[in-house]
């Protein structure tokens, strides 16, 4: 594999990715703007988060299998060409139901990418390479979650939330055709997979979740994407109602999550080999307790960003070890096994924001975010104790090098 064009390949993939995650993030900050033009409540309008995350999640089960046959890179590329289209039309949206619709449609070709770029990063990169790799890989998709709180926000205060959604489809074009076309250039990167081991779709999920370990990851991450982005979805508006401030300074205040992650990303290799896996995952469920309750109580809008801040560099040391242990829990079928893995989690941010949805009408946001902070927290006390016990068993780490 030509080292030049797969270095070219994960700055696309991390492309892609930032488009990719600033699409899924791109409503929290404008969901009171989106309140008042469809003339709706928040919680009516926040549907739109929910939506696309079922459709990310349950799309995962037909990406995977697809990226293990036709070539990771070959489906990634599609599905990004496909999202442009998606934001275009949500931009272009008169009412609510067809704004809801083609928000779904985004979330279905929005699923492609992420998991299926994790997947080439763990067919390329050894084991013991792979936890930085992904962590830098994925800074495109931290830096997407920035950039989707700060300008749904900064654009609704301005020129309308409608140029979020140009904005977001010509980022989608260009990451598309580039990918396309460095596919084209260098088709060894994408290899198709061999279509007669007798491997059907339901086989290959089955046989992921035939490991106990993997059932475990997968519940657990279905279990954070409940608390942490069912929560996140609400941040921005809690801010903008209880701090008082305006759409645009609380997506900024929320985007520091995302900031958070690029400062893991940058300090992975350090944290990875100081903290350990199980370090990691106890310190990072630490750090999302203490900052969902900063962003639910804080007196100031400064204590509820660093609690922003806090929480996303928590949320990424754990989601990163979640991760990395995911790559491995079926190498023969990694493709398929990633997917349904981020099917767990967005699943479970679906699911949040549908709970999220509940507790606004019964109480408020203050509620919500500190349950996610508790919840949180026990999270990573699990997670930390399953790595302990899984540390005495044989960890199947492959060495071989990528071709």
């Amino acid at each position: 594999m030509p080292t030049s064009a797969a270095s070219r390949m994960i700055l696309l993939l991390a492309l892609a990715g930032f488009a990719s995650m600033a699409s899924m993030r791109i409503t929290d900050a404008m969901l009171p703007a989106l309140a008042e033009t469809f003339a709706r409540p928040v919680a009516d309008v926040a549907q739109n988060i929910t939506l696309f995350a079922v459709a990310y999640g349950l799309m995962q089960l037909a990406y995977g299998p697809l990226g293990d046959r036709h070539g990771a890179l070959r489906v990634i590329g599609l599905a990004t060409l496909a999202c442009a289209l998606g934001s275009l039309a949500a931009a272009l949206a008169g009412s609510l139901p067809m704004l809801l619709l083609f928000r779904t449609l985004s979330g279905a070709t929005a699923a492609a990418i992420i998991p299926l770029s994790m997947a080439w990063v763990g067919d390329t990169v050894p084991y013991a390479e792979r936890q930085v790799a992904l962590a830098r890989m994925l800074s495109g998709a931290v830096l997407g979650l920035i950039a989707g709180q700060t300008l749904g926000g900064l654009l609704a205060d301005t020129l309308g939330w409608r140029a979020a959604f140009l904005l977001l489809a010509g980022v989608f074009l260009v990451a598309g055709i580039l990918l396309i076309a460095t596919l084209r250039r260098h088709p060894e990167l994408s290899p198709r997979g061999e279509g007669g081991d007798g491997l059907a779709f339901l086989a290959r999920i089955r046989g992921v979740l035939t490991e106990a370990r993997a059932r475990w990851l997968l519940a657990l991450v279905f279990l954070e994407g409940i608390a942490a982005f069912g929560a996140l979805g609400f941040a921005a508006s809690h801010l903008h109602r209880w701090q008082g401030l305006s759409l645009t300074r609380a997506g900024l205040a929320v985007a520091l999550f995302g900031v958070g992650g690029l400062i893991f990303a940058a300090l992975a290799r350090l944290l990875v080999r100081r903290l350990g896996e199980t370090g990691l995952a106890l310190g990072g469920g630490t750090l999302m307790g203490a900052g969902f309750l900063a962003l639910a109580l804080a007196p100031t809008p400064m204590g509820a960003a660093l609690g922003a801040f806090v929480a996303g560099l928590g949320f990424y040391m754990m989601h990163n070890t979640l991760q990395i242990n995911a790559t491995q829990m079926a190498p023969a079928a990694r493709g398929t096994a990633m997917a349904v893995f981020a099917g767990c989690l967005f699943l479970g941010q679906s699911v949040g924001v549908g709970l999220g949805g509940l507790i606004l009408r019964l109480g408020d946001s203050r509620w919500l975010l500190a349950g996610a902070g508790l919840w949180l927290l026990v999270l990573g006390l699990v997670f930390a104790w399953r790595l302990r016990s899984w540390r005495t068993q044989k960890i199947d780490q492959p060495t071989e090098k990528a071709a």
